[in-house]
This record gives structure tokens, sequence and C-alpha cells, in this order.
């Protein structure tokens, strides 16, 4: 799969859900991205910049996890990085909707 077959988030989404068919993994996305929610607001409120490092490492961290152990695939993100990123939102924002289920 090459980085040219989306040209569009649209058309990447539906391949990024269907790398996330494991709840667990889904579930480990959702607590890693709440976490980096945290992470930023500490950020914010303390102006700390080691809480940027503990954001990154809460985020790719639980994910990772759901992928290598659960889901037995490579995350999106090694060939799609930005299209990752915002699928990780995108699903984080379905999930609180109710359109993904955990």
């Amino acid at each position: 799969m090459s980085t040219e077959r989306f040209s569009r988030f649209a058309d990447f989404y539906p391949f990024y859900l269907s790398e996330h068919g494991n709840a667990i993994c889904r579930r480990l996305h959702f607590v890693g991205s709440t976490l980096v929610l945290v992470c930023l607001w500490q950020l914010f409120r303390t102006g700390a910049l080691v809480w940027l490092l503990y954001g990154l490492l809460c985020g790719y961290g639980f994910a990772w996890v759901g992928h290598f152990f659960f889901e037995k695939n490579r995350p999106a993100t090694f060939k799609y990085p930005l299209y990752s990123f915002i699928g990780d939102w995108v699903m984080y924002a379905d999930i609180w909707r109710g359109r993904v289920k955990l």
C-alpha cells in the first residue's frame, strides 16, 4: 500500500476504522487519547514542557500496545502519519457520539 493510495481523508477514514476492528485496541486508543487531553491540560496549567512528552507517550504508547498485541497489525501512523493523527481524533469523537463502539 503506497502513501498515494489515499488523496482525501474521507477515503482514508474507512480504512482507518478497519484497522481498529478489535474492541480492546479501540479502548486503548480511547484511554490514550483521553490521557493526551489530560496532559495538554497540565501543560497549559503548569507550563511544564514535560507534559508534552507525557502526552506523546500516552497517545502513542496505548495505541501501539493495542495494535501490536491485540489488533496484530502495524499502526497506520507509519504509512499515513497525518491522516492517522486526524483519524485518531475523529474516531475519538465518533466514540463519544456513539458512532464507533467501544
